[in-house]
């Protein structure tokens, strides 16, 4: 296949690349200078580039950024996507597009069980947001134009290379930091909150595996099908560690508002893929303290 990769220097879009060369696959991966917010730029290059399928990673995805700066966030998550999706049915055979939403656009769940892809939309942050919308504005290009969209809702996905303001990168390297400084103290956000986490490698995956095989017009979890605390995890990190830390809550590091728990179902990726997740988070989370080793040492 002949891909064509918006968000390219992010930090899935490396992973990606990396996996479609490994497959075989011929890659198109613009840099910055191609805003997905300025049509006038990306239209022009991915029409020229002739793609067979579009993975639309570029986003903000920081959710705290959201907060700060809610009309930039919708700005380059919808209006990017809207552009991205205009451009793919223009082009003279449309690409297939794997467009990347995120689990939170589900929001708080009335209960604790997996979510599957029926569970109600609600967001509650500016990212959330911009991410339905983006969704909605897929659903709509392939119902009203025939475009034929798959959209991927991953849930929380980590692994080497990640950005500090994502709870298992930072966690990982301020423990690297107390190892080198030889201090004892770790600060921390919301313990208490659970999250379903995945290999980014896995991840990776099965987007190319919803580009094969994703039928137009539907929606797909990404997702390991449990939920860890991140006390949990964070105690599972102090044992890669060589000196012994103490965590401390730092209101700073608290979210606006935070979904206590969020865990998806992947039944439906499973049904029509195979996918399974394959890398387990222990060797995760040891990739991520081994890369802030590496860049901090």
């Amino acid at each position: 296949m002949r891909a064509y990769l918006t968000g390219g220097t992010g930090f899935v879009g490396p992973w990606l690349l990396r996996h479609l060369h490994e497959a075989g696959d011929e890659t198109i991966a613009p840099g910055p200078e191609i805003e997905v917010t300025n049509f006038d730029v990306i239209g022009p290059d991915l029409i020229a580039a002739v793609p067979d399928v579009v993975y639309h990673l570029a986003a903000l995805a920081n959710v705290g950024q959201s907060w700060r700066e809610p009309a930039e966030t919708f700005q380059v998550n919808a209006v990017g996507t809207l552009n991205v999706l205009e451009a793919a049915a223009r082009c003279e055979v449309p690409p297939k597009v794997v467009l990347i939403s995120s689990a939170e656009v589900y929001g708080p769940a009335p209960g604790a069980e997996p979510l599957d892809e029926h569970a109600e939309m609600r967001p509650v942050t500016p990212y959330a947001a911009s991410k339905v919308a983006a969704e909605f504005l897929g659903l709509q290009a392939f119902l009203g134009r025939g475009l034929r969209v798959v959209r991927a809702r991953p849930f929380n996905h980590v692994g080497p290379g990640q950005a500090d303001s994502f709870v298992v990168s930072a966690l990982a390297k301020r423990m690297v930091e107390a190892e080198l400084h030889k201090t004892g103290t770790v600060k921390v956000g919301n313990l208490a909150a659970a999250r379903d986490f995945t290999d980014v490698r896995d991840v990776v995956r099965a987007y190319r595996l919803l580009a094969l095989e994703g039928v137009a017009g539907e929606a797909y979890n990404v997702c390991s099908g449990r939920a860890i605390s991140i006390a949990a995890l964070a105690e599972e990190m102090k044992q890669l560690v060589s000196n012994e830390v103490s965590l401390v809550e730092d209101p700073e590091l608290f979210r606006p508002v935070d979904v206590p728990v969020m865990v998806g179902d992947a039944s439906k990726l499973v049904a029509v893929t195979g996918w399974h997740p394959e890398v387990e988070l222990a060797a995760t989370l040891a990739g991520v303290v081994d890369y802030w080793r590496k860049s901090l040492s």
